[in-house]
């Protein structure tokens, strides 16, 4: 892993919540309603759960532009993050 990498990972590894989330989205394209029921995560906290993969570009929207129905997956970055939390 390169540096960036590794201080997304720490910072991944840090929150169960997004830990989870990450496992929940390994299987591929995912609802926030579908990540909530897989990772046991309440769907209020999903959301910000998110944000925050996105932000630290973990996980992106496929279809940005819906108000209902978006469609979450890893981006490589997440897929790499993802297999070393096991």
């Amino acid at each position: 892993m390169d540096d960036n990498t590794l201080k997304t990972f720490a910072y991944i590894s840090i929150s169960s919540y997004r830990i989870k989330a990450i496992k929940a989205m390994q299987e591929g394209n995912e609802t926030p309603t579908q990540i909530a029921n897989d990772s046991d995560i309440r769907l209020s906290h999903i959301s910000k759960v998110l944000k925050e993969l996105k932000d630290c570009g973990v996980a992106e929207c496929i279809n940005e532009q819906e108000r209902k129905n978006r469609i979450y997956r890893l981006t490589p970055l997440g897929h790499e993050i993802a297999e070393n939390l096991d």
